[in-house]
């Protein structure tokens, strides 16, 4: 095993969460651990946290700090980049898993990094999805694993 980890959009989104002081805080342990070099994203992750930052959040940020969290975060970990052979992998987890294809595209750049673990809250967590473990680093410890209704 690897022993490297991806990274789903929330966890970035949550690092700047002022309204869950916990999660934020995990969300940025996790993302000093992916760039102390264990961790990956993919280009999807990329645009869908830019997306959310410059538009969506309480107090969307401004295009220079984009740029910046773009150079400092977003670049050093984008480790897949979008090609034929990537949506044909996302199709076929689509297909298995039936997942959203967006899930699908996120599950398959995780496998294709080499990747063991999958944090996202998105999915059940513990599921096992060939070599990848989902992990949902949010969950309170006392709740049962499966996947919770939203």
């Amino acid at each position: 095993m690897s022993d490297s980890f991806f990274l789903d959009t929330n966890i970035l989104v949550y690092s700047f969460d002022t309204a869950d002081a916990r999660k934020r805080r995990r969300a940025r342990e996790l993302i000093v651990a992916a760039l102390e070099g264990a961790g990956r994203i993919s280009f999807q992750v990329v645009q869908e946290f830019l997306n959310v930052g410059l538009g969506k959040f309480a107090r969307p940020m401004t295009i220079e700090q984009a740029q910046d969290y773009l150079d400092v975060v977003l670049v050093p970990l984008c480790r897949v980049q979008s090609d034929p052979d990537l949506y044909r992998e996302a199709l076929s987890v689509y297909l298995r898993w039936r997942f959203s294809f967006y899930d699908s595209l996120i599950v398959a750049a995780a496998l294709r990094s080499g990747c063991d673990t999958l944090y996202s809250e998105d999915l059940q967590h513990g599921q096992r999805i060939g070599s990848l473990t989902v992990v949902d680093p949010f969950r309170d410890p006392q709740e049962p694993s499966g996947k919770r209704l939203h």
